[in-house]
């Protein structure tokens, strides 16, 4: 994958942008107690990955932080990247509530977009810290034990 000097922008603005079009034409979420509750795991989750960030080691870009340490407890012991997960859950919930085909598309086009993050910055990893690769081999990429 090339290098591109906003890819990691455009990145980020595609997903805010997906994440703002699925809202915007979600039709009953509030309406549908299972898509809240998995939007409400998602936003756990989420939760619990940043009370093992410390302030300052977050970066919404997929870019490494000259600062940044790998965090490796809570949810990190078993996932890499535990904030797209997050996301990817309350956005199922959203998909949950408003099973469209548009919706179904935006969801499909989000993950890909999280996935192309993810690979960014596992690169991006790989050459920051030795211990990138032995940690990347002990946990999974988006869910516990599967992927």
């Amino acid at each position: 994958m090339r290098d591109y000097r906003y890819y990691p922008e455009i990145l980020v603005g595609l997903q805010f942008g997906i994440i703002g079009l699925m809202l915007l034409f979600s039709e009953g979420f509030w309406q549908d107690q299972v898509g809240r509750v998995i939007f409400g795991v998602g936003a756990l989750l989420g939760i619990w990955a940043l009370r093992h960030n410390r302030l300052g080691n977050f970066n919404i870009q997929p870019r490494i932080k000259a600062s940044s340490s790998l965090i490796t407890t809570g949810i990190y012991a078993y996932i890499r990247h535990p904030m797209y997960s997050a996301v990817l859950l309350m956005m199922l919930g959203v998909f949950w509530s408003s099973p469209t085909p548009l919706e179904g598309l935006l969801f499909g086009l989000l993950v890909g977009v999280l996935w192309l993050k993810a690979q960014k910055e596992e690169s991006l990893w790989l050459d920051h810290d030795s211990t990138y690769e032995a940690y990347r081999k002990r946990t999974k990429l988006f869910i516990p034990f599967i992927l």
